[in-house]
């Protein structure tokens, strides 16, 4: 790559984003995406993602966006050879080292394709490269997708996860929401099962919320049985009325839910990173992960966080002596979060952060 007249190297003419998924790790990205945006605003930005996830992004301004859709299987890698096999990127970024990122990857043309350093390297993940990031460790996931950038010659770090917002996301939001109450969205549910608090906790915080600050309590969700199951439970056992919208939300009405929202109590789940791209602080619920490296990166300070305290139970030592991003998924986990636990961080936030304004 050439370099300015600084010695700094030239910004690339185009840059491929390779992150197809999930949620959580998308949200992730935009930061990548508004500093290049900023820095190197006449590089051509193009991203490879998931089906589900681009539904999330796909607003974005000044972004390529090339749809893999996994559900098709070897029909897909074909597609998106056959895409872009005319073009040559000068950088490709695999910014995901699952299997199926890492053959896609083959179907990128890059003049350099830069990937992890080895400790977080899975899957081959090093055959699929030229070049790697520099190691470092205990970093939260959003700091180490700025690895990628270092390594482009980009020292720089804009931490916006700004995200336009449609008119009818807000609408769909005043007209399910329309009183001007303070208003708490609750996600019960992550993708992965032993992430989850349980309905009467849930329910008990709701009520607290609405008996002693006059929130609004919404639930909202995906429209899984898993879901609908768990609002429905948590609907039985709050005793103050609450909205359920599980599974009558698409991802865009989400966000205009979320710029609704006061605050979203959730555990590790991508509703959680979602969160900030409206800037709605998160009360975020930790003890199967690790919040330092994968909570809502701008509302760690509002997490309840009973990580260590897993790990000494189920692991028989302190987190800071067990590797780093290990997933404490055992029954029975979440029940070290209690309901005083939450409800006293939420008397925190609004003492402290009731004044956080929304994107």
């Amino acid at each position: 790559m050439s370099s300015d007249s600084a010695g700094q190297p030239a910004p690339p003419n185009s840059i491929c984003l390779l992150r197809l998924s999930a949620l959580g790790d998308i949200t992730h990205v935009l930061p990548i995406v508004h500093t290049l945006r900023h820095h190197w605003p006449e590089t051509k930005i193009t991203w490879v993602i998931g089906k589900l996830e681009h539904k999330l992004v796909a607003n974005l301004p000044d972004v390529e966006f090339i749809v893999f859709d996994k559900k098709n299987g070897w029909r897909e890698y074909l597609k998106l050879y056959r895409t872009l096999k005319n073009r040559r990127f000068d950088r490709l970024l695999v910014m995901q080292v699952a299997l199926r990122a890492n053959l896609a990857s083959l179907c990128v043309p890059a003049r350099v394709k830069t990937g992890y350093d080895r400790a977080r390297s899975k899957d081959l993940h090093g055959l699929f490269v030229d070049e790697r990031i520099a190691a470092s460790e205990r970093e939260h996931v959003v700091d180490s997708f700025f690895g990628f950038l270092r390594q482009a010659g980009l020292h720089a770090a804009e931490k916006s996860w700004q995200l336009p917002i449609t008119a009818a996301a807000r609408e769909f939001a005043e007209r399910h929401v329309p009183e001007p109450a303070p208003l708490l969205l609750i996600s019960p549910c992550s993708s992965h099962a032993r992430r989850n608090w349980d309905a009467p906790s849930y329910a008990a915080v709701a009520d607290y919320a609405i008996t002693r600050y006059g929130f609004q309590v919404a639930l909202c969700g995906g429209p899984s049985e898993t879901e609908k199951a768990m609002a429905t439970d948590i609907m039985q056992r709050a005793g103050q009325p609450l909205i359920n919208l599980v599974g009558q939300d698409t991802l865009q009405e989400f966000l205009g839910l979320l710029a609704r929202a006061t605050l979203l109590l959730s555990p590790d789940s991508g509703p959680a990173h979602i969160a900030a791209c409206t800037g709605t602080p998160v009360l975020g619920l930790y003890a199967a992960s690790n919040p330092r490296r994968s909570g809502p990166y701008n509302s760690l300070r509002w997490c309840v966080d009973k990580y260590d305290d897993a790990a000494l139970k189920y692991l028989g030592q302190p987190d800071r002596d067990i590797k780093w991003g290990t997933k404490i998924e055992y029954p029975g986990v979440m029940d070290l979060i209690t309901v005083a636990d939450v409800t006293g961080k939420l008397d925190e936030f609004m003492q402290h952060g009731e004044n956080t304004t929304n994107g």
